[in-house]
């Protein structure tokens, strides 16, 4: 199968699971096939995805990725010794982990096309995480805390392993409590990192979007929390800081100096 039949067959896959969907009829254009296809995935439960469905869904995702272009941890220069920022789109960065800003459920955002970067990476690294995701929750038995940290495989995504975590939400006046739990997040991923012999670590702008955090305080807690980490722990862990937009780029310019 070339590309579009594999995005073609995982569409028709995915309608038929779902006796609601099925009487959805098969866009004609790329553009609104692309479209269906991640509303499916972002709307499809935690739940036993087989061989060959995997095998096709893993395929596409790889060659969708290598079309938006991989950038790797190797071709960048860092602002400072260990330090990097870097502007695009973090499924696309080649590094050992990427953290996702994730929700208390941990199983990624349920809304179609919604632009969140938990919906993002659960779309490009496949079905097979959000079951992974669930299967971890349930052994654990409740919500994740805010400002701690979980590790899973990254799957189909350029990196090797995916850090979630849990931002402080800021519905008012920001609290110095916000401030702590922010800092917990990147604390918790930066030790969940050593823990398992990683060596870089590419942080979102955690708490940033829909969680209210205002982004200049945010980055300054972010750079300042992983400068001190890093002296603390004496650790070679390469940071990388991804930012999307402009004006988050030029906020970390500024807190960077």
């Amino acid at each position: 199968m070339n590309h579009r039949e594999k995005r073609m067959y995982l569409i028709r896959s995915l309608l038929n699971e779902d006796e609601r969907y099925r009487k959805y009829s098969m866009p004609q254009n790329d553009a609104d096939q692309k479209d269906l296809l991640r509303s499916l995935m972002n709307v499809r439960p935690a739940a036993f995805i087989s061989e060959e469905l995997a095998r096709v869904q893993d395929e596409y995702l790889r060659e969708a990725i290598e079309e938006k272009g991989v950038t790797d941890l190797a071709d960048l220069t860092p602002v400072e010794d260990g330090i990097y920022l870097w502007q695009g789109d973090i499924t696309t960065l080649r590094c050992d982990a990427i953290v996702n800003a994730a929700n208390s459920g941990m199983t990624g955002c349920y809304q179609p096309l919604h632009n969140c970067i938990d919906n993002c990476i659960h779309t490009y690294a496949g079905m097979q995480l959000r079951k992974e995701c669930a299967d971890m929750m349930k052994r654990q038995g409740h919500e994740e805390p805010t400002g701690e940290a979980k590790l899973t495989p990254a799957y189909n995504l350029p990196s090797k392993y995916i850090l979630h975590t849990v931002g402080p939400i800021v519905s008012g006046r920001l609290t110095k409590r916000h401030e702590e739990l922010l800092a917990s997040c990147y604390r918790a991923c930066l030790n969940k990192a050593a823990e398992n012999g990683l060596h870089s670590v590419a942080f979102c702008c955690i708490s940033t979007g829909v969680f209210g955090f205002p982004p200049d305080r945010a980055a300054e807690i972010a750079v300042a929390t992983v400068r001190e980490w890093e002296s603390e722990n004496k650790s070679d862990i390469e940071v990388i800081f991804n930012v999307f937009s402009n004006r988050s780029r030029e906020i970390y310019e500024r807190v960077l100096g």
